[in-house]
């Protein structure tokens, strides 16, 4: 069969447009007839050294919709230039919401385009934690970080009022707030029940909803499906990211337990389920992204996500 250039193709089917939609239907996942996005944490030593390059690469992979941070080397102003540029998106950031003037943070949430304002980890931590912590830092990976103390009920109750604090203002700002979660929310109470729970029960279904990191979930023993069904409408992002097999549940995000990254497809979590309950689940976006270590390069690895996460077309 003779081969057609694109250039005689377009004139073939008449118009530019027509190989536009085709582009873009071969770019568009298909789990839940979603975008795949990706967190850029996933990429955030290519971006560092070259954001716009890092992001055209991105796009060239198939991916449209981004997840961003704080960038200590770009303001939101730049970021939205250079996803823009890209013919990039950002539904949704994760912000500092703990001060008390979050005006800033809702500001940039807005000029980046984004809808939704994130946060995670909602908790201080003792000195004696931080010191620990600061010592196995320098170590260089000969000692482990400290475990992160038990939060019990009440430590769980007083982070869904925050929760709901900070969802207030940011529906006053125009935006939706939610939570993202690791492994440590998944805590058993005294009455088997998960701190996840509590923070679902304690927070006000329409100011705050979730955005579930899958891997985090499940290295903690728990079941996206499962939290889908039990508190409908109230989960709207999907971190999808893999970890290598444990050998029993952990919520140790810093201490010895703390479980390994690895690329998507190589670990020992199930995305099939995941994927056919999240669109009566009411979710939205979904990002790709990766715990250390990367056994290859991180935009190595972006790329093994985006075929990994197509495979569900």
């Amino acid at each position: 069969m003779a081969r057609v250039s694109r250039r005689n193709f377009i004139a073939l089917v008449g118009s530019a447009a027509a190989v536009a939609a085709i582009d873009s239907r071969a770019a568009r996942a298909t789990p839940m007839g979603l975008p795949i996005g990706i967190q850029l944490y996933m990429v955030s030593k290519p971006f560092a050294h070259d954001p716009a390059g890092t992001l055209r690469e991105l796009h060239a992979i198939g991916y449209r919709e981004v997840e961003t941070g704080v960038q200590p080397h770009l303001s939101a102003k730049e970021q939205r230039a250079l996803f823009d540029a890209a013919g990039m998106t950002c539904p949704s950031v994760h912000v500092q919401l703990t001060g008390k003037d979050v005006a800033a943070a809702f500001d940039d949430a807005h000029t980046l385009g984004a809808h939704y304002v994130l946060s995670s980890v909602l908790r201080e931590f003792s000195p004696e934690f931080l010191k620990a912590a600061e010592a196995a830092m320098r170590s260089g990976g000969k000692t482990s970080a400290p475990s992160l103390p038990a939060l019990g009920v009440e430590g769980f109750k007083e982070t869904a009022a925050q929760m709901n604090e900070m969802a207030r203002k940011a529906k006053a700002a125009g935006l939706q707030y939610a939570y993202h979660n690791h492994n440590f929310e998944f805590e058993k109470m005294p009455d088997g029940e998960a701190g996840y729970d509590i923070l679902l029960k304690e927070t006000d279904p329409e100011l705050v909803k979730f955005e579930v990191d899958c891997g985090w979930m499940v290295v903690a023993g728990a079941d996206p499906v499962h939290y889908f069904k039990t508190y409908p409408g109230r989960f709207r992002l999907l971190h999808i990211k893999d970890f290598k097999p444990t050998g029993k549940p952990t919520i140790d995000l810093t201490g010895p337990g703390r479980p390994m990254g690895t690329d998507l497809d190589t670990g020992f979590v199930d995305y099939g389920p995941i994927f056919a309950a999240g669109k009566a689940a009411g979710i939205e976006h979904i990002y790709a992204e990766q715990e250390e270590p990367f056994a290859v390069s991180q935009m190595a690895s972006a790329k093994a996500a985006f075929a990994y996460i197509q495979k569900f077309n």
